[in-house]
């Protein structure tokens, strides 16, 4: 194992953390969610199709069979255009920390719904993770208090989670067929299509209003929190291998929550900090002895 992939994986999973505070830092100088949505992809989608024909892969794009191409598409303009969608509109209502920790229920969910349609055996690890998983979450959503917790942002939270766990699934068969890059840049594109004429539709697509402040975070968003983090990712992945690449990975919400503290003052009680280590506990339950990560194929988080 080299030493750099556990740091190319933390790394990684920091960038995709700090994903909710640039958010936050992008609403505070005049972007919608449509126009952060909308800039995020097209962005990505552009440095994505740069970076696989300026390294030579432009053979992987010929190759294409037409069903990956459509359905690759599709997964970005239908599911994860959707789940974006439902996190960020989660982010306008409630807090960074809170939000991460409930989107990171997304791997026992996956486990959940693989045993449910008969993919997978349940098993006592899989119990276990499960337990883990919703007691944290109840410690979570619970720990905020009555009348601290915003019902439908928490829901939107939830519901990112939960179309995301559905998005990897389905997604399932194309990832064994279509390259890592290549598949990002097919879900980029069909995410920014769908998202900036769904917000132009919708009224929500206001570029103009956005500061200079405001562009740079966006630009953060595109460059760091989705470029930079899947292709850190990957390259991690190569080095160390799946399983520890995956529970690397839990770095994620961990910096979500500190940077949050830092940035806005957001602060957890001790019952909601309990519960976020459950749902990690879930995660790392989860990937000890998995031979394979759900994030490896589907990492545009």
């Amino acid at each position: 194992m080299r030493t750099s992939g556990p740091l190319l994986c933390i790394g990684s999973g920091a960038a995709f953390g700090v994903m909710a505070i640039f958010g936050k830092l992008a609403y505070g100088e005049g972007a919608t969610v449509g126009t952060l949505l909308a800039v995020r992809f097209s962005l990505a989608a552009l440095l994505f199709w740069t970076l696989i024909l300026a390294g030579g892969h432009g053979h992987e794009v010929r190759a294409l069979r037409r069903r990956d191409l459509v359905a690759g598409l599709a997964l970005g303009a239908c599911g994860y255009a959707l789940q974006s969608g439902c996190y960020f509109f989660a982010l306008e209502r409630i807090d960074a920390s809170l939000l991460s920790l409930l989107l990171y229920t997304f791997p026992a969910i996956v486990a959940a719904a693989a045993v449910a349609i008969g993919r997978e055996r349940l098993d006592r690890r899989r119990v276990v993770a499960l337990a883990l998983a919703l007691s944290g979450l109840v410690l979570v959503v619970a720990g905020a208090g009555p009348g601290r917790l915003d019902a439908l942002g928490a829901a939107l939270g939830l519901g990112a989670a939960c179309v995301y766990s559905t998005y990897i699934l389905v997604s399932d068969g194309v990832t064994h067929r279509v390259g890592a890059r290549l598949l990002a840049a097919l879900v980029c594109t069909g995410a920014a299509f769908s998202l900036t004429v769904g917000s132009a539709a919708l009224g929500v697509l206001r570029p103009g209003e956005l500061t200079t402040a405001g562009c740079g975070w966006l630009a953060c968003i595109a460059l760091v929190s989705t470029v930079g983090a899947i292709s850190l990712f990957f390259a991690g992945l190569r080095r160390v291998g799946p399983t520890t690449a995956s529970i690397l990975a839990t770095v994620e919400p961990v910096v979500t929550v500190v940077l949050a503290f830092l940035a806005f003052g957001e602060t957890m009680g001790p019952m909601q900090l309990a519960g976020g280590a459950l749902v990690l506990s879930a995660v790392l339950t989860l990937n000890i002895r998995r031979v394979r990560s759900a994030r490896v194929a589907h990492a545009p988080a």
